[in-house]
């Protein structure tokens, strides 16, 4: 059974920073795509951030230069560091995986990712 555990949400100052990361199981290989998404009330979910098959790395415009995506292989953990952060950032964050390689372009669509977590929601007040 595969499972994306989100933690590292919370509630933060305009500025200030947080880290989320999530945990994938060990049966979802290292090599396919990884992302981060985000969902406010009333909105559709977007991408944030990718790693692509090749480690390569895409940001939405939006958060460019706040925020950075990494991930630990050896503890197949995805992370999201966010600085800078702004009231429009308050959303509920997800990470997603599929079991296919190479993304490329259509990382920020939602339907082509398989596997999702629960969410952890960040919060920003101005």
């Amino acid at each position: 059974q595969v499972q994306l555990v989100e933690s590292g949400g919370g509630s933060v100052q305009a500025g200030g920073s947080l880290r989320l990361s999530c945990t994938i199981s060990e049966n979802i290989d290292r090599k396919y795509p990884r992302a981060w998404f985000r969902q406010a009330p009333g909105k559709e979910r977007e991408g944030v951030a990718v790693i692509d098959t090749d480690g390569s790395t895409n940001y939405a415009n939006s958060v460019k230069g706040r925020f950075t995506i990494s991930q630990d292989n050896a503890e197949n953990t995805l992370y999201l560091q966010m600085n800078s952060l702004k009231s429009e950032d308050t959303a509920m964050y997800y990470c997603a995986t599929r079991r296919r390689v190479w993304i490329g372009s259509r990382w920020t669509s939602a339907s082509e990712y398989t596997y999702w977590g629960q969410g952890t929601q960040v919060t920003v007040s101005s």
